[in-house]
């Protein structure tokens, strides 16, 4: 195994983007044995030499770059889900309201009847029913 921690000094590695990869082609291999469309299977082959040549690429800092807008663009999309499913968890016990003014999202217990809210940004209040 030394020499394969030789081969590997000065050369990227395993990131973020070459995971995704892996797991595209998975999932594209768990569709072709689905549905048996062989066609498939080069696209994930495709994802598979992309991966290869990340690991292997002696150009590190290129490759960091590119792994850093792929984090960037990937944190935006998750942090969607993960705000949508604490919304979800909340349902029961809580409203969600938007500010009129500046668009927050804010939190009011359920069963309160009528209250006024004042937004915890801009201070605008305004009436709504729980």
């Amino acid at each position: 195994m030394n020499w394969l921690r030789r081969f590997m000094i000065g050369r990227n590695g395993v990131d973020y983007i070459c995971i995704a990869l892996i797991v595209g082609y998975m999932a594209i291999s768990l569709i072709v044995s689905i549905t048996g469309i062989k066609a498939l299977m080069i696209i994930g082959y495709i994802l598979w030499g992309i991966c290869l040549f990340r690991i292997l690429s002696r150009d590190i800092i290129k490759r960091r770059k590119e792994n850093m807008v792929f984090l960037q663009w990937w944190n935006k999309i998750s942090h969607k889900f993960i705000n949508k499913s604490d919304e979800i968890k909340s349902m029961k016990t809580h409203r969600i309201f938007k500010c009129p003014n500046c668009k927050l999202k804010l939190r009011v217990p359920k069963g309160k009847g009528k209250v006024t809210i004042t937004c915890s940004r801009c201070k605008t209040e305004f009436s709504k029913r729980t």
